[in-house]
């Protein structure tokens, strides 16, 4: 899990997260919608296929296109999934990330923020 590809950034994060949380439900506007909802982060279109995209080239998502429904104007909508990989990472980072908070006293008790 050391190699470059393994790493992600904050967004990248949240979209797997999202992702995960959504299952077969997971396609451009759930996602956005999920974001807005339980971190109130609203996330242009744009930004969230761009993210995909790489997380495609990373081998942590796919993605499939459903059916043309014409109550979308002909468009299919397009579902992302975690691969196995995906998941390894998010359990990965989750890991290091709760260990680096077990290792700091309890900051924000202490009155420093």
């Amino acid at each position: 899990m050391a190699n470059k590809k393994s790493y992600l950034g904050e967004f990248e994060h949240l979209v797997l997260l999202s992702v995960m949380h959504l299952g077969e439900d997971a396609y451009g506007v759930t996602v956005r919608r999920h974001l807005k909802n339980t971190i109130d982060r609203d996330v242009s279109i744009g930004a969230l296929y761009s993210t995909v995209e790489r997380l495609e080239k990373k081998g942590l998502i796919t993605s499939k296109k459903g059916e043309a429904k014409a109550e979308r104007g002909g468009k299919a909508k397009r579902y992302f999934k975690l691969t196995s990989d995906g998941i390894t990472n998010l359990k990965y980072t989750k890991d290091k990330l709760e260990l680096m908070w077990e290792k700091l006293p309890d900051f924000f008790s202490m009155g420093a923020c």
